[in-house]
């Protein structure tokens, strides 16, 4: 297990991003990015498992957890403006980007805009395009009507149907329904509105990096022909499916997961090693 450290990044012209980073300073350095209002807390597992090739680093975005709430700039171009403004904040040259259900769109994009910055990009859960999804529809509705405070109830329903049938963690869910409550109503409709009223389809185009998409089988939001629509955009990208998995792979399954990005990223900086195990 390795230690979490907690610290803050001011942004050029922006918000303050409370971010964890866990690892060794020689690892390289890995972004990860959360979904529509979680934290940095998301990648708890991910942080306390990472092996000495690693360095991580998990920005809390914009208007969540215990980040600044600016009264606009939800859409996720704006995120993505924040992350390459975290990578200069944090003084990260180049980073392999973990993204993570929505946090996979801005990360996405970033790595289609700054392949310089950019080394490589594993997507967790993310949706190719929100269109003619029975459970996004059913999330729109929830979210629209929203005040503040947010429920408790529509925060631990959302949480349900993030997992399958594996365990995970009482206190991990806990934790993040703690934290989907400290988002106030404005940020989760704005938030998920940009999503919706942007083209994800095109924050596909562009990526010419190393990619890795990981997908639970049981994902009751994603189907499997939404991941073969990130496959079939990304040139070269690889899907491994998770049996027994669902949506929140990264909470069901953190070892595996570790275990997956290690050898992806391993592939990158050795060519021909394999980048799965």
């Amino acid at each position: 297990m390795t230690v979490i450290s907690l610290k803050s990044a001011q942004l050029r012209d922006g918000p303050t991003l409370p971010y964890a980073e866990a690892g060794y300073p020689g690892g390289t350095p890995l972004v990860l990015v959360h979904g529509l209002a979680d934290s940095w807390w998301s990648f708890e597992p991910l942080l306390r498992r990472l092996p000495a090739a690693l360095h991580g680093y998990a920005p809390t975005l914009r208007g969540h957890g215990d980040a600044d709430r600016p009264a606009t700039g939800y859409a996720p171009e704006d995120f993505a403006a924040d992350l390459v403004a975290f990578l200069d904040a944090a003084d990260i040259p180049r980073a392999v980007l973990v993204g993570a259900a929505a946090g996979g769109v801005p990360a996405r994009i970033v790595a289609g805009s700054h392949p310089d910055r950019i080394a490589g990009l594993v997507l967790l859960g993310v949706p190719a395009t929100l269109a003619d999804k029975p459970a996004v529809d059913a999330m729109r509705e929830s979210v629209q009507g929203l005040s503040d405070p947010v429920p408790r109830d529509v925060v631990e329903a959302f949480m349900a149907a993030a997992v399958g049938d594996r365990p995970v963690a009482r206190g991990l869910v806990e934790t993040m329904v703690e934290e989907n409550l400290k988002v106030p109503a404005h940020v989760w409709q704005e938030t998920l509105d940009g999503l919706l009223q942007a083209d994800l389809r095109a924050t596909l185009a562009g990526i010419l990096v190393p990619t890795l998409v990981i997908w639970g089988e049981q994902d009751g939001i994603l189907p499997r022909e939404d991941q073969q629509t990130i496959l079939d955009a990304i040139h070269g990208s690889r899907l491994l499916a998770y049996e027994g998995t669902g949506h929140a792979v990264h909470w069901e399954q953190p070892e595996r997961v570790v275990a997956d990005i290690a050898a992806f990223v391993a592939g990158i900086e050795h060519p021909g090693t394999s980048a799965t195990p």
